[in-house]
Order: structure tokens, then sequence, then C-alpha cells
């Protein structure tokens, strides 16, 4: 008698406002697959109206994941396959999914992830600020003091730094962002992407504050706030102090790899190090 093959557990993402996002392909792996786990069944529901698709639809959410995920894997490796999805976007980005995913791994299951709407990647293609490198931050806490707490620590942070924030907090958030980071720092906040009031306020912390403050309207619908990193300013003390380490490193190391070492030990720029100590070298 021949093994069941294991099911493949597939990671679709959903639209994050605009129904024409989801893809022909996510349509498709929501239609054939034997059942789709969602983070709220009755809003999937709808949605999946929309596309005419009937299946089997479950719950998997924070507050049951944990207890359920062995559950699924059993049906996934008794040949079923199934679907993640959440309320919108991609499953597992400030969303359920990490637990099942990780225990799919753990048992040999393959997972399929479909590429799709995500508020991180749309919001920061239109914001204007560095993309070469950022940090994603999710949900700031909701509580004040742990809130103004998590953006002390991100000061000096030179990515350009992404969070989901909702309708009720954000006055509270941008007053922290002002009070912790200061309100000069550059900042995108984008707002109702993909929708019909989609809007993108840019300026400095204190120009979007006063922007959302005046507008009730800005006080709607789910948020990404994109903060600029922190630009790191070297002073002549911190390079002079390098260039001595520099030079006493070269006694053991080529000038590269010493401008390396005396950049990381001072915290200021290699490349800036090692053309100044190949200027010195020349005069």
């Amino acid at each position: 008698m021949s093994q069941t093959q294991a099911g493949t557990l597939y990671i679709v993402p959903t639209p994050i406002g605009n129904l024409g996002d989801l893809s022909p392909r996510a349509q498709q792996v929501l239609t054939d697959v034997a059942a789709i786990a969602a983070e709220d069944t009755r809003h999937s529901r709808q949605l999946l109206q929309q596309f005419a698709i009937q299946n089997e639809v479950f719950a998997l959410h924070e507050h049951n994941e944990r207890e359920r995920a062995q559950a699924v894997i059993a049906r996934l490796l008794a040949g079923d396959d199934l679907a993640l999805i959440s309320d919108a976007g991609t499953p597992l980005i400030s969303d359920p999914g990490y637990v099942l995913v990780q225990q799919c791994r753990t048992a040999g299951v393959r997972v399929v992830a479909l590429p799709g709407p995500c508020a991180i990647t749309t919001a920061l293609s239109a914001a204007g600020l560095p993309t070469d490198r950022f940090s994603f931050e999710g949900f700031l806490p909701a509580k004040p003091q742990q809130r103004r707490k998590v953006l002390t620590a991100l000061l000096e942070e030179p990515r350009t730094m992404v969070f989901y924030e909702s309708p009720h907090r954000i006055l509270a958030t941008l007053d922290d962002l002002a009070a912790t980071i200061g309100p000069e720092r550059q900042m995108v906040m984008g707002r109702e992407l993909t929708k019909q009031f989609e809007t993108y306020l840019s300026g400095s912390i204190a120009e979007v504050m006063a922007q959302v403050q005046a507008d009730s309207n800005q006080q709607r619908g789910e948020m990404v706030l994109m903060l600029a990193g922190a630009t790191l300013v070297e002073s002549d003390v911190d390079v002079a102090t390098a260039l001595r380490t520099v030079a006493i490193l070269r006694q053991h190391l080529p000038l590269k790899k010493a401008a390396a070492c005396a950049a990381e030990i001072h915290g200021v720029r290699k490349n800036q190090l090692y053309q100044l100590a190949l200027e010195s070298d020349n005069t």
C-alpha cells in the first residue's frame, strides 16, 4: 500500500484595499485547495464570495494558532493542500501564521509562499525615503510609556523605519515620535493604501502631525508610518582619534585592514578613514 503524499501549505496574500490586486494565481490556489485557514472567517468569506470561491474556511488566529497548528499539520500530512490567509496583505507580516509555518517546517511539510499585496513594500515604494535598507518595526506598543521606550531605543537607527499604526492611536504616536526622535526628523505617512482615499503626507514629524491634527479624515483608516533614519555625524575629534588608531594598527596590518578595524572601533565611516589615511601618506 503506497504512503499518502503530504499536502502543501500555501501562504496567500490578499488585497489590502483594491480587490483587483488578488492575483490570478492566488485565486486559483484558493479555489483548488481543500480548505482555507483564515484570520477572520467572516471577513474572508466576504472576500471569497467576490471571486465566487466556494471553499471550506476555518479560523486560525493569534488566540487559537498554537492549539490548532497540530491539527492543521495532521491534515496536511494526510494529503490535503491548505491555504493560509490573513484579513489583508501577506500572512505572518504582523499577522498570525508564524507558529504554523514553523511547525510545518519541523514536520517536513512543504510551504509555498505566493507574492502579493503587502502594505510595507507598497508604502515604501511611493514614499521617497531611502529603501536600500529599512527596518520594519510592526505595531508600536499601545501603552505610552512602552511606546516611548521603544522609540527612544530607535533614536540612532540609520535605516528607514516602518511602523503600522491604527487610527485611534495616530495622534498619540506622532506626539511621541516628536518627543523622542525630534520634531524635525523627516517622515511619510501612507493611509488607506490602494483604496479610493489613499493619501501620503510627507515632511518633518511636526509638519505631518499638524496636517493630521487639522484634518480629521487623516485620522481614519489603516496607516503606515515611515521614518527617515538617523544621520551619523562624525566629529573632527572622532576622525582624528581614529586616524591615530590607524597609524598604530598599520604597524601590523595593511592600510585597508587597519582603516576598517579603526572605523569599527570608533564608529566612523571606513571609506572616509581610508581616504584620509591615504591623503596623509601623500602629504
